[in-house]
């Protein structure tokens, strides 16, 4: 399926790659809130504000790689990685979070953050191999709707 990582090439995401990108979380295993934070309006937002960090690694035309990259002016995020099955360990996602890191420090960032849920090894050992120190954390949130 794959034909390696150097004819993957990452590239800004559009409000036009929307279907595609809730099409490769879902693919990656990930359940996207297309009525909430992942639907068409709020991704036309969030574009908005994060243009340059919200990144994509196509093959061709074929998107098999996301990043969404946040920043509350002090601490880059890193969101929503998901690489496609069929292209895992071929260095899409190492490429995606040096990209999105790099388009983040542009914006005067030095610090970067990822959540990871408890039960994914493979992203955990990614980000330890990256350079990210794992600690256990609490997580605390409040949603002022289910769907956000």
């Amino acid at each position: 399926m794959a034909r390696g990582s150097r004819s993957v090439r990452i590239r800004r995401l559009r409000l036009a790659d929307h279907p595609a990108v809730v099409g490769l979380l879902r693919a990656a295993g990930m359940t996207p809130r297309t009525r909430g934070r992942d639907g068409r309006a709020a991704f036309a937002r969030q574009l908005r504000s994060n243009r340059t960090r919200y990144l994509g690694a196509f093959d061709r035309t074929r998107l098999v790689g996301v990043v969404l990259g946040t920043h509350d002016t002090r601490k880059g995020w890193i969101n929503r990685l998901a690489v496609h099955p069929g292209y895992r360990r071929r260095g899409v996602a190492t490429r995606l979070v040096r990209e999105c890191e790099r388009t983040l420090r542009k914006a005067g960032i030095e610090m970067f953050a990822a959540l990871i849920e408890g039960d994914n090894a493979a992203s955990e050992a990614l980000f330890r191999k990256l350079g990210y120190d794992t600690g256990r954390l609490i997580y605390a949130r409040k949603k002022l709707r289910p769907d956000v």
